[in-house]
């Protein structure tokens, strides 16, 4: 008799997820009746983009789970050390997975091969529980950030489970309806860091890139405070709700850039340097729109 199929975590936690949607919404327009702060709340076409983004990034991790399993397998078979199983591997694999996590989701705001695949997350100029399920639907290169996982000697199916918990955890932070949290601030992600994080204020672009801890980024010095009022979205924003459109509009501006491109070094350039980088110098990268907004000269 055949084992039962061990669950994603993430597909047992999405009833969960919509309870929450609906809740927070509810109490989004609760506040806002009263006149009391409730920051963006929702907006019901911007909602249903989030959502189908979320069921077109499930629909298609169906597949993508067996092939990252395969590989992990794969890589396991050299594993460098007999890790076992236990409390302390468990935690340990969390750690790692968080490791990264903040390399993977780091580079894929600074390569813009890679950002075509993520900005949709960042898409939406609204910040709530929904805009967590804007997921991406051509995150290809993921599997490959988190290959040290096996290759240490955590199991595959472990290294898959805490990844599914990592962005469980990630899914509370999408909202305006928390506040600080006092000592937790230094350690944790918080719903604070991470509205940093979902900003296009200049100061703001590119921080924050940690899962559940904010220690990375105080480490690699990409940490900011949140300090003025979010501004959620792009820094050229996607008038759109179509999400084919969210889904696939940077790849189609890449493929354009690609086209038009006068050299393999262009070329290269435009897929490999930041989102923003122009070949004549015209464009304006999150660094360089940053280093503008605090008043410093670019290196």
């Amino acid at each position: 008799m055949a084992p039962p199929a061990v669950r994603d975590p993430v597909e047992v936690a999405i009833p969960f997820f919509v309870a929450l949607v609906v809740l927070e919404a509810v109490i989004s327009g609760w506040r806002r009746a009263r006149g009391r702060d409730a920051g963006r709340g929702y907006e019901p076409r911007d909602t249903a983009a989030s959502l189908a983004m979320g069921l077109g990034s499930v629909a298609i991790g169906l597949v993508g789970k067996g092939v990252e399993l395969a590989l992990f397998r794969a890589a396991f078979e050299f594993r460098l050390f007999e890790l076992g199983t236990g409390a302390l591997v468990f935690a340990a694999a969390m750690l790692a997975d968080d490791f990264c996590y903040y390399w993977f989701h780091r580079v894929h705001h600074e390569v813009r091969l890679l950002w075509a695949a993520h900005v949709n997350h960042h898409s939406s100029r609204h910040f709530n529980l929904s805009t967590a399920l804007r997921q991406p639907w051509t995150t290809f290169a993921r599997p490959l950030f988190h290959l040290p996982l096996p290759l240490l000697g955590f199991d595959p199916l472990l290294a898959m489970t805490v990844h599914s918990l990592n962005l469980i955890y990630q899914f509370w932070i999408h909202t305006e309806l928390v506040g600080r949290l006092g000592p937790l601030e230094w350690v944790l992600n918080t719903p604070s860091h991470h509205r940093v994080h979902h900003a296009r204020n200049a100061r703001y672009l590119d921080r924050n890139h940690g899962g559940i801890l904010i220690i990375w980024d105080r480490l690699f010095g990409t940490f900011e405070p949140e300090r003025e009022r979010v501004d959620y979205g792009l820094t050229k924003n996607l008038e759109s709700t179509n999400p084919l459109r969210i889904a696939f509009h940077e790849w189609a501006s890449l493929g354009r850039d690609l086209r038009g491109a006068r050299s393999l070094r262009e070329a290269l350039g435009f897929a490999l340097r930041a989102p923003g980088w122009r070949p004549d110098g015209t464009g304006h990268t999150a660094a360089e729109l940053r280093r503008e907004a605090l008043g410093r000269s670019p290196a």
